[in-house]
């Protein structure tokens, strides 16, 4: 990890996504006590936690392999952190109704994890960390062993979980679906670096980088370089064989620049029929994805695109099709440091 400032509000549900190896799980340990930072230091409110163990820092985890014990019942699996506490058995029946109420659990108090199915077994595991009401539940990629369905259905849960409940959650996940459904803030790191920290909508409509940029949002943003030219009405963009005019505001951040990253998310292109003054290309497939299709298409310069398009657009594989590409719709990076020049070149 490098250079990593943050600060997580009260009962805020914050996620940390990235690839593999980015360094998001070793920031959860961190937070939990169980890694300790070479320099800085970990704070819950106005107390400096960093030389704490995990079981002083009144917290809770909840990992992607379940680890239910198979011989309890879920009443049994439940309440075992309070049991091994040595609370009286009558507030600990109390608090294992109230979670399982909570978690839509009640009729399954007297099953076994063999019982039940991988969502239900996720749920338990949730209530377990929940029933000491930790100060900041951790969550590291708890739905990663669920199939498609089980995890749309865990998100809602877990969504539904946190308006109900006092603690901070903090969840780990290589799923920029999850990150952006769920929560608050989000922390996209690569490499062992936070890249950008902000609300998913910001994510998405204002990426810090063309890394962000094309890590968030569903198909990935296209990238295309691109020439920075000077016209006789100012700065324009050269991009897929056509001029695109630079609004005389963002010229200043483009001064002195030849080249750029373009980017365009596949849904702000349109198929329209060829004609001057339009980039061209050609459709090589087009998959059908209910009310919409998803189409590569290669243009004439050889760079392939792809665009969400309505399934009554009328334009077959292998036809000839135009592009209608906005200003407003325009990501520009450098091409450089591939940081954002600006987001919408109108």
């Amino acid at each position: 990890m490098r250079d990593l400032t943050l600060e997580i509000g009260e009962r805020e549900f914050f996620t940390f996504v990235g690839p593999s190896g980015c360094g998001k799980t070793t920031t959860l340990r961190m937070i939990a006590g169980l890694e300790t930072p070479t320099s800085g230091r970990v704070w819950f409110g106005d107390t400096d936690v960093t030389a704490l163990p995990p079981q002083q820092r009144d917290i809770a985890m909840v990992f992607q392999d379940i680890a239910l014990f198979p011989y309890m019942t879920v009443r049994q699996n439940i309440g075992y952190p309070l049991r091994i506490a040595g609370l009286p058995t009558a507030q600990v029946e109390a608090k294992v109704s109230k979670v399982a109420a909570t978690l839509g659990l009640t009729d399954k108090l007297t099953q076994k994890p063999g019982q039940l199915s991988g969502g239900q077994q996720q749920r338990v595991a949730i209530g377990r960390a929940l029933i000491r009401e930790p100060k900041v539940l951790l969550m590291d990629e708890p739905l990663s062993a669920l199939d498609a369905r089980l995890r749309v259905e865990m998100r809602t849960e877990i969504l539904r979980l946190h308006r109900q409940i006092s603690s901070t959650i903090i969840y780990v996940t290589h799923d920029q679906v999850e990150a952006m459904t769920m929560s608050t803030r989000v922390a996209v790191m690569d490499q062992g670096r936070t890249l950008q920290v902000a609300p998913p909508r910001e994510l998405f409509a204002r990426p810090a980088d063309i890394t962000v940029a094309t890590f968030i949002g569903t198909p990935a943003m296209n990238i295309v370089p691109a020439a920075v030219v000077e016209t006789a009405r100012g700065l324009a963009i050269q991009l897929l064989g056509r001029q695109i005019p630079v609004a005389l505001h963002h010229h200043a951040a483009l001064q002195g620049l030849k080249r750029v990253e373009v980017g365009i998310r596949p849904q702000a292109l349109r198929l329209v029929p060829t004609g001057p003054d339009r980039s061209t290309g050609r459709i090589l497939l087009r998959e059908p994805l209910g009310l919409e299709d998803e189409v590569l298409v290669e243009m004439t310069e050889g760079t392939r695109m792809k665009v969400v398009t309505t399934v009554d657009e009328d334009f077959p594989e292998s036809a000839q099709v135009g592009l209608d590409i906005a200003p407003r719709d325009l990501y520009l990076f450098s091409a450089e440091s591939k940081g954002t020049i600006c987001c919408g070149i109108d």
